[in-house]
């Protein structure tokens, strides 16, 4: 069973202490156990042992006497009576595993066992594991050096597990040291656990250490003098996957941007395999599909995350999915017991699994037998016969259930009792209301925009009926043939019912599933749909919140009600239920109800659909919850924004293909087709290719067996048309067989009238094609496919969603490059590693917060360029790494002014177009683009005077200091703009996405004038000086430096002697005072790194001067005129530079700048 934790072997840690403490020899011989090698001389050995097995590289011996009969001769007599004399800490286990090479006098010891069965466990492992990696080693040192450092991390690890389990796991923090040692990542970084295995470089094996932590998968190796150091992070991963070979026999393979990593010899590779999954899925979740992961409290927290919290959840997850429980509920308890089936009179053998609420079991045998039992069903709990040690548990529905050979049964019986009487209680009741109100009051945002709307009916009183009942009532006295197999249907499930219960508690077993394929009966398909699926728990422990949320969403407008009235009457238009007020209100409600509910699906495209079938034969109640089990449970993100879900589930059946239709893959070129023509399959459940009284059918076995059915039917319709489809020679002609072959699918048995069925207004000439029953149809699908187990589907599903999520996010980068790559000029290959940086450090930002900002403004919703977007820290790491002017000393003013440069709309984000064009104009602007760019960092908005308030760290700013200047407003315009940005930002609507917002941006981008040099206003005393400062500084360190110290002295008085002389032109009669304070000031500004403190002293005095005086301004034509006169200047910002070696650095540097800072 999936989810059965592990219990820890009995005495393992004794045993493992031992051994380390030994030195890797351990006394304790109750087990098979891996040696630290040692050397052994077999000329003096073989008279105390025999050889049983050997091959090239191993040797199994069993110690003389051991196991013979007559006590193997005189030898024997001798050995066994030198084990009996000695001390019991002294004695020798009766087998062993020895190393050997070809050639070789010297064996080494590697593993011992006290019986036959444990040591061939040992032995096959190495068989399977490592005989064929050691024949790609070319010498026989090489193989001694690789099996004595596979078996040492063997040791290790064994040791490891089991000192984790200890109060203090002496043995973990010395691993957890080693990877910090290693790797050097910021220490909020957890480490979840690490494993002995081999690294494949090429052809040959590295022996070393997997560390698997929060963020990142990373491996260390250290051997020959040969370093290896591997770092990916999960959010990288595109394929992890277990895969064989002829030189590896299982391995888990790795794929992060195009490289493949191989890792192979875990001692449990089980384990470890399903541990990297679920620490590849939880990294994928939570910073690709936040609506999912914020809705999931045990992960939320990435600095909690444990080994044992990771197995428990997924173990919990696994349980409620298979039951069909509420996701809230967490496996307690597992034990292993009988069950009495009365109605078989025989006991089955299976698991009892405990939640909070729910009581329930599965057999392990074939019978399939099942039951989900209801704490507030349960009436009593006793034990039954001790001899047997049984729990017997009464329920509501007078049914007695028998669990036998229960481990510590008197005290499960105690803790089910107490359970049973806290479930009973009104506190609990108080707690689900209070649960329930809480829920509905929770989307506030969804009623933001609130408005009555006249034109709809927002009639609030819920139907009481299922629709079917309604427009079809069943004529009791006049009963056709079609009926009469109906009532047979019916009487079939009462005798079920009678023999097995009827209600949540009921047996499911195989005649259960025998009498879905078949079909359920009309009167009894929405009870039975709201049992299989689960819903039926859900309504019961949320009484009146179904009510309450209709009185709340009624009446509200949003996006998600406008697409509700569009699609309200495209819902089954062709059947009467929905051509009048009844069906269309009861539509309406149910849909509203969950948009307001979940705001983060609201309504999606086919939930209509959907939703129409089911109140067909559901009380209006019974299809809300229903709906909510298939959009929240069944078929989880199906219904989001990316129906993430849905391509997840499509790369599943393109799989399942393969495997079992491997003639019609080979035909096929792309199998994308499968997927196009498969989606509506999965979205509306076949409804929506199917006439509707062959649908539910699908509806009926989708609520019992969930996307296993789906998947199974659509097996069977590919191969029932595979000679059809052989024969296409296009996607277009492939189509065209199917939806032929869905208009001859009919149900020969459906008691709905003729008006209402769609199949049989197919007119004859269509008939050409052979009609198929569905229940034919679905019997078939089960058949040949049956096999196809819950657990197999789950992993396809975890294996595949790294995948689909990794294709959408290449999806995203391409489209997002293709449009910059319009604004600038480095080559595509560069333009994609400055995209991966900039992504890489937005992901860097969320991995050690819980509440990142960073991460709340990640929504796949929104255009492509604003999916991901940085802040002023995170752009100053980046200018740092990889701006040509990163020398500079006031680098962090220079990174501050330049983000408030690009944050035209004031929100404190950029996006990788933004920054991408300002790299560009760095790195391949003109001289004037360079100066242009300088010139208006040093002017409004861009312009802030900065000062650290730490006088130690010089021109460096803080954290809170930049987040802090780069939020500060420039005047009363920049908050003009912030205001109407917030108000015409299309992702800042309360529930409403502004599409005609968006559409006006994207026109003023493209009308966007070039801009003039003379638009740009006038640089202001003060500014100049910063700005000449900003030049000096840039000029630090350059060659000529000096020739530039000179050159922008001479500018400087130029431009101010111009301005002087006009001044007088303007005001001859004004006196005006010299502007030679203003010359030294910029003339000082090199010699501050000589003089620092009496440099600071002159400039403040002097700028302190210059405040009497009439304000000097410059013009940009003004500073670039003066500038071309001088060669140093042009040369200098002319000079190309390499931004690929930038990259390169940036890339190896980019985690040690996030740990330093």
């Amino acid at each position: 069973m999936p989810w059965e934790p592990r219990p820890p072997p009995a005495g393992a840690a004794a045993a493992s202490a031992e051994r380390a403490r030994r030195g890797g020899r351990s006394a304790v011989r109750g087990r098979a156990m891996w040696l630290k090698p040692e050397e052994v001389l077999l000329k003096n050995a073989l008279k105390l042992w025999v050889q049983e097995r050997s091959n090239q590289y191993f040797v199994l011996q069993r110690r003389r006497g051991y196991g013979e009969e007559g006590g193997g001769g005189l030898a024997g007599l001798l050995v066994g009576t030198l084990d009996a004399v000695l001390d019991s800490t002294s004695k020798v286990a009766p087998f062993r595993i020895l190393h050997q090479t070809p050639d070789s006098q010297v064996y080494w010891s590697i593993a011992c066992g006290s019986s036959r069965e444990e040591i061939t466990e040992h032995w096959e492992w190495l068989e399977h594991n490592v005989m064929k990696t050691l024949s790609v080693f070319d010498s026989n040192e090489d193989i001694t050096s690789f099996v004595h450092g596979k078996i040492r991390g063997l040791i290790a690890e064994e040791g490891k597990d089991s000192f984790v389990r200890e109060d203090d796991p002496e043995k973990f923090r010395e691993g957890l040291m080693k990877f910090e040692k290693c790797f050097g990542l910021p220490e909020q970084e957890k480490l979840i656990t690490y494993y002995s295995c081999s690294y494949w470089k090429g052809r040959v094996p590295c022996q070393g250490w997997l560390y698997l932590s929060t963020n990142f998968l990373s491996f260390y190796s250290f051997l020959l003098g040969a370093e290896i150091k591997l770092i990916i992070s999960w959010d990288e991963i595109s394929k992890l996957e277990k895969t064989s070979n002829v030189i590896l026999t299982e391995s888990i393979h790795v794929c992060s941007h195009g490289e493949d990593h191989y890792f192979s010899m875990f001692l449990h590779i089980s384990e470890t395999f399903l541990l990297m999954e679920q620490l590849a899925n939880y990294a994928v979740r939570r910073l690709f599909d936040k609506e999912t992961f914020e809705n999931d409290p045990v992960l939320h927290d990435p600095l909690q995350i444990t080994k044992r919290g990771l197995e428990s959840h997924a173990h919990s997850k696994h349980f409620s999915a298979f039951f069909r429980l509420p996701k809230e509920e967490s496996l307690k308890e597992v034990h292993e017991c009988f069950l009495w089936v009365p109605f078989s009179h025989y006991n089955t053998h299976g698991k009892m699994c405990i939640s909070e609420n729910y009581i329930c079991f599965a057999s392990q045998d074939g019978s399939l037998c099942s039951v989900i039992i209801p704490l507030r069903e349960v009436t009593g709990v006793d034990t039954a016969d001790p001899a047997t040690r049984g729990v017997s548990i009464s329920t509501k529905g007078k049914t007695a259930f028998r669990f036998t050979e229960v481990k510590d049964f008197g005290l499960l019986v105690a803790k089910l009792r107490m359970k049973c009487n806290a479930t009973a209680s009104p506190q609990h009741i108080r707690s689900t209301e209070v649960a329930a109100g809480s829920a509905a009051d929770s989307p506030k945002d969804f009623g933001a925009g609130q408005s009555k709307m006249g034109q709809r009916d927002n009639s609030k009183t819920v139907s009481t009926e299922a629709l079917m009942t309604v427009y079809h009532p069943q004529d009791a006295e006049n009963l056709d043939s079609k009926m009469l197999k109906e009532k047979m249907k019916e009487q079939l499930w009462n005798i079920l019912f009678a023999e097995r219960g009827h209600g949540v508690s009921m047996f499911r077993t195989k005649k259960t599933r025998d009498l879905v394929v078949r079909g359920i009966p009309e009167a009894l398909r929405g009870e039975l749909w709201l049992l299989f699926s689960g819903a039926v728990n859900d309504m019961a422990s949320n009484p009146g919140y179904y009510t309450e949320l209709v009185e709340k969403s009624l009446g509200t407008c949003t996006l998600a009600t406008d697409e509700i009235e569009r699609d309200l009457r495209r819902s089954l238009p062709e059947h009467p239920a929905f051509q009048s007020d009844t069906g269309i209100s009861a539509l309406r409600r149910v849909l509203t109800a969950y948009a307001f509910r979940n705001p983060q699906i609201g309504y999606c495209q086919a939930m209509n659909i959907l939703t129409s079938v089911l109140l067909l034969y559901a009380k209006e109640e019974e299809a809300f919850w229903l709906l909510v089990a298939v959009c929240e449970r069944m078929l989880p993100d199906y219904f989001n924004r990316r129906i993430i879900g849905a391509l997840v589930d499509q790369a599943v059946f393109e799989e399942l293909i393969r495997v079992h239709l491997p003639q019609l893959t080979d035909h096929m070129m792309d199998m994308t087709f499968f997927s196009s023509v498969s989606l509506s399959w999965f979205l509306t459940l076949f409804i929506s290719v199917l006439p509707i009284e062959s649908a539910v059918n699908v509806v009926d076995c989708f609520f019992y067996d969930g996307i296993k059915a789906i998947l199974q039917l659509g097996l069977a319709v590919l191969e029932y048309n595979m000679d059809k489809l052989l024969t296409c020679k296009d996607d277009a002609e492939a189509v065209t067989v199917l939806n032929r072959f869905f208009d001859s699918v009919t149900n020969k048995d459906s008691p709905l009238p003729p008006a209402v069925q769609q199949g049989s207004n197919l007119s004859d000439t269509k008939s050409d094609h052979p009609k198929v029953d569905i229940t034919d149809l679905i019997r078939e699908s089960n058949e040949r496919y049956g096999d196809i187990r819950y657990e197999d589907v789950e992993s396809l599903r975890c294996r595949n969603r790294l995948y689909v999520i990794q294709t959408l996010e290449t999806t995203t980068k391409q489209n997002v490059l293709r449009v910059v790559s319009q604004e600038v000029k480095f080559s595509p290959s560069d333009l994609e590693e400055l995209y991966e940086l900039f992504k890489k450090e937005h992901f860097l930002s969320c991995y050690w917060s819980v509440n990142s900002p960073v991460l709340q403004h990640h929504d796949a919703s929104l255009p492509y360029l604003e999916q991901y977007r940085i802040d002023c820290q995170q752009f100053r790491v980046l200018c740092h790494l990889l701006s040509p002017w990163s020398h500079c000393a006031n680098r962090d003013s220079l990174a501050l002014w330049t983000f408030r440069l690009m944050d035209e709309s004031s929100n404190c984000l950029i996006n990788f177009k933004q920054f991408a064009c300002v790299l560009d104009t760095m790195y391949n602007g003109s001289f004037t683009d360079k100066l242009k760019f300088l010139f208006k960092l040093h002017i409004p908005p861009a312009f802030t005077e900065v000062e650290s308030l730490s006088p130690s760290k010089g021109d460096d700013l803080s954290k809170e200091e930049l987040i802090h200047f780069s939020q500060l407003s420039v005047s009363s315009v920049g908050d003009n703009l912030e205001s109407d940005y917030l108000k015409s930002s299309p992702e800042k609507g309360k529930g409403k996405v502004d599409i005609q917002a968006y559409l006006k941006q994207w026109q003023d981008e493209l009308f966007k004038k070039e801009e003039n040099v003379k638009d740009l206003p006038r640089m202001n005393q003060s500014q100049f000086i910063q700005f000449s400062k900003t030049l000096y500084n840039l000029f630090h360190g350059d060659p000529e430096e000096e020739l530039l110290y000179r050159a922008i002295a001479v500018v400087t008085s130029l431009l101010l002697k111009m301005e002087e002389v006009g001044r007088r032109l303007q005001s001859p009669m004004s006196p005006v005072k010299s502007p030679v304070a203003v010359t030294e000031v910029a003339a000082e500004v090199p010699r501050e790194r000589q003089e620092e403190s009496s440099s600071e002293q002159t400039e403040g005095s002097r700028a302190q001067s210059l405040k009497g005086n009439h304000e000097w301004s410059f013009a940009f034509e003004q500073i670039l005129a003066s500038l071309l006169n001088e060669p140093a200047f042009v040369r200098f910002f002319e000079k190309p530079h390499d931004i690929k070696a930038k990259i390169e650095s940036a890339k190896n540097l980019q985690l040690k700048a996030r740990t330093r800072v």
